[in-house]
């Protein structure tokens, strides 16, 4: 087991009369990616704001970095970088300028300075642009020197607040092999994301966050294995065929605004078969279907009661 770079106990944080954060308690690895989940409103980026010094706990303890947030905030910060849900780069500037800008703000010694710059630079393959001005680049670019821009100072914890919303496919898989490099330099990761499929690629751990209180945590297997096995997904053109469904199918699962019937099977095509002849029995027509396993989604929906559209912030 790792070191804890980040350890949370009982945090807590209201606005006025409505509590954010609940007593919330986590434990991140050192050298780890560790992903907090959760609807709109859950608390997500309220826990980022307290964790990176950006907002006072009302209650509880946290040590980041092995500092008192509440008492030597000074230490975290040095030891923390942070990249937002929006790109924090001037766009007036290059990208080389951005670069060096941070290293004139921050405690870069001036020798190493042109280094660090052109490193960075070179790592997020931003070599060939680093003489235009930031205001050109695309969206996945800027997203590139946003993170490059966090890593001038060499943190060892870097907060990922939705580093990816807003790019394309190409983008973000670009973006994960760079979290990926990071966390085999041994990086600690603390990642808020609305793309389940992204905390399931990149997370040794997952946090699920709902009405400012921790519902589950585990690693994606362990989660995913909260719910029963593969299921079929039914999808019908009419109220009227999903209600005669759902009466022949005991034991499913509606989705009235999807006009999707949920049904427990094993996935294979013996019990496929089953299901379809019953329905022929009843003379029910479906538009479609498909076999699921249970992946992150489903664990989603399960434990909030939300779909992925509003799994955000």
């Amino acid at each position: 087991m790792s070191t804890p770079a980040i350890e949370v106990s009982g945090l807590r944080k209201a606005f006025g009369d409505k509590v954010v954060l609940d007593g919330i308690d986590l434990d991140v690895r050192a050298g780890t990616v560790f992903s907090l989940l959760g609807p709109n409103g859950a608390g997500k980026t309220t826990t980022v704001n307290v964790l990176t010094t950006l907002a006072r706990a009302d209650g509880g303890t946290v040590r980041v970095a092995g500092h008192d947030l509440a008492t030597d905030a000074k230490a975290v910060r040095a030891a923390i970088g942070v990249t937002g849900q929006f790109a924090a780069v001037d766009e007036l500037l290059t990208g080389q300028e951005n670069l060096q800008l941070m290293v004139d703000l921050g405690r870069v010694p001036a020798k190493d300075g042109r280094r660090v710059v052109t490193d960075l630079l070179e790592r997020f393959d931003l070599a060939g642009s680093a003489h235009k001005a930031a205001s050109t680049y695309s969206g996945g670019m800027r997203r590139k020197l946003d993170l490059a821009m966090t890593l001038v100072g060499n943190p060892r914890i870097i907060f990922l607040d939705e580093p990816t919303t807003g790019l394309d496919p190409r983008s973000r898989r670009t973006m994960w092999s760079i979290i990926r490099g990071l966390v085999a330099d041994g990086v600690t990761i603390f990642l808020t994301t609305q793309y389940l499929e992204e905390a399931d690629q990149l997370a040794d751990r997952i946090a699920v966050l709902d009405q400012g209180r921790l519902v589950a945590e585990g690693t994606p297997d362990e989660l995913k294995r909260r719910l029963p096995g593969t299921h079929v997904r039914l999808r019908f053109t009419t109220a009227a065929e999903l209600d005669a469904a759902a009466r022949v199918l005991t034991g499913s699962t509606r989705d009235d605004e999807a006009l999707a019937l949920r049904v427990p099977g094993d996935g294979g095509t013996k019990s496929l078969r089953a299901l379809l002849d019953r329905l022929d029995e009843y003379a029910i027509s479906a538009e479609g279907f498909s076999v699921h396993t249970p992946d992150l989604d489903d664990v989603f929906l399960a434990l909030t009661g939300h779909g992925t559209e509003v799994a955000a912030k």
